[in-house]
């Protein structure tokens, strides 16, 4: 499969972003579904932030992409607590922590510091994961006190939906959280990882300072 197209997609992002983000956002270039060749192609096309969903499909890239230099690899699924272990050291970022247990493993296995984001399910919805907002405050702060881990954000994932207003409200509601939290719990969070590429657009009008692009940038996946 080749990514002849990424350079022209990465050019109209890019131009959405100067047209709706006053502040700098993150392009990270998922790559769940693709072959290595992606992710050399989003190399060769001037993204060095990678994200995979799942850790072994990730680890088994990273292995094969050990001599490139440079990438800075994000995992944004799910993670478990039996794959921190894994995890720990492999990862730039953790987008996906999710629960105080998960967070005392993954700072167990670390040996050097863990940069991570805390997944909030603002939207509420059953089928996904990420903790309840009203749960977050105290999970921030019992995360930025662990030893090895670096809380730096939040992250969410708005309903799939075309619907403009439920997205831009699900991604000001991870602000206005991320807000509330810095102002009662004292903890700074300057990241929001909100937005992929069916609502990245919502997502930067509400503050969003990472976004995570998978077919907007390569194109639908190819059906197995």
């Amino acid at each position: 499969m080749g990514f002849e197209a990424l350079p022209e997609r990465l050019a109209q992002v890019r131009a959405e972003l100067a047209r709706r983000a006053p502040q700098p956002v993150t392009i990270v270039a998922v790559t769940k579904g693709f072959g290595t060749d992606a992710i050399r192609a989003a190399m060769d096309a001037g993204i060095a932030d990678i994200g995979e969903n799942r850790v072994q499909e990730a680890v088994q890239k990273q292995d094969a992409l050990e001599e490139l230099t440079g990438v800075r690899w994000h995992l944004i699924g799910h993670l478990q607590r039996n794959k921190a272990r894994v995890v720990a050291g492999r990862f730039d970022l953790v987008h996906s922590l999710d629960s105080l247990e998960l967070a005392q493993e993954l700072d167990r296995r670390s040996t050097t510091p863990q940069r991570v984001l805390l997944q909030v399910n603002v939207a509420r919805e059953a089928q996904k994961s990420g903790c309840a907002p009203e749960d977050a405050p105290m999970l921030a702060r019992q995360v930025a006190a662990l030893e090895h881990l670096r809380l730096e954000g939040l992250m969410t994932l708005a309903p799939l939906t075309d619907d403009e207003d439920v997205q831009r409200r699900t991604f000001r509601g991870l602000r206005v959280l991320r807000d509330s939290i810095k102002e009662e719990e004292g903890v700074w969070l300057p990241t929001l990882s909100m937005g992929m590429s069916d609502d990245y657009a919502s997502a930067v009008l509400e503050g969003a300072t990472v976004i995570r692009l998978g077919t907007a940038l390569f194109g639908p996946r190819e059906t197995p």
